[in-house]
């Protein structure tokens, strides 16, 4: 399968099951798709935090979602992510150090969504770093773990008596303005690629009903 998802050929062979629209509305979405921004939630006990957060990722164009599941692991719900779960790529990690050291991997700076006295204001955080934005339970907020890991702080300014807002606005305020400024700057943001069609083919497979029975008849096809 992981050979299938680079091959332009069997991608011209799903597209003659979709509907000329259905590839080009892919093609426009998938040129506002970033990696250069990710986003990790760590073991948020309200399910449909995660779940939205998950459909901000995908409104403003976040293509992977990394999620933490060390105590409270649940099925994504598909209600409030409203479809989001198909277009955006889901990682699950058992542990904090797992996620962090995957991230750093990739190239990824760790930035902590919490007031810090270190911290960096919205409007002032540099876009120009390919960053992983990590967003804490609604109780307790981000772990030491995470904290003493950071490289960064960003917080929201408000200016009202609450002092913090719910998770999932959070992201959705923080993704907006970061991935706006992302678009209308010089950085190289978008997916590469091959990055491009390993998500055309995806989002084909998805699109098309009886995958598996097609997919066979194309290797029968090439063989």
């Amino acid at each position: 399968m992981e050979n299938l998802l680079s091959d332009p050929d069997y991608l011209n062979y799903l597209e003659e099951f979709i509907t000329p629209n259905r590839k080009e509305r892919f093609l426009e979405v998938l040129q506002n798709r970033t990696k250069h921004f990710t986003v990790a939630v760590e073991d948020l006990f309200q399910l449909h935090n995660t779940s939205a957060v998950m459909r901000s990722c995908e409104v403003f164009g976040v293509q992977e979602l990394h999620v933490v599941e060390q105590k409270y692991g649940k099925t994504i719900d598909k209600e409030i992510a409203m479809g989001a779960e198909k277009w955006v790529d889901i990682h699950r990690y058992s542990t904090n150090q797992d996620c962090i050291d995957d991230l750093k991997a990739r190239g990824y700076q760790i930035i902590a969504t919490t007031p810090h006295e270190n911290d960096c204001l919205l409007e002032d955080f540099d876009i120009s770093k390919p960053s992983a934005l990590f967003f804490g339970t609604e109780r307790l907020g981000l772990s030491e773990e995470v904290l003493r890991q950071a490289d960064g702080f960003l917080k929201i300014p408000m200016v009202g008596f609450t002092e913090s807002l719910n998770i999932s606005v959070s992201a959705a305020i923080i993704l907006q303005h970061i991935s706006t400024r992302l678009r209308h700057s010089d950085i190289n943001w978008q997916l590469t690629e091959a990055e491009l069609l390993e998500k055309r083919i995806d989002w084909a497979r998805k699109s098309i009903k009886d995958i598996d029975f097609i997919t066979k008849k194309y290797l029968e096809s090439v063989q």
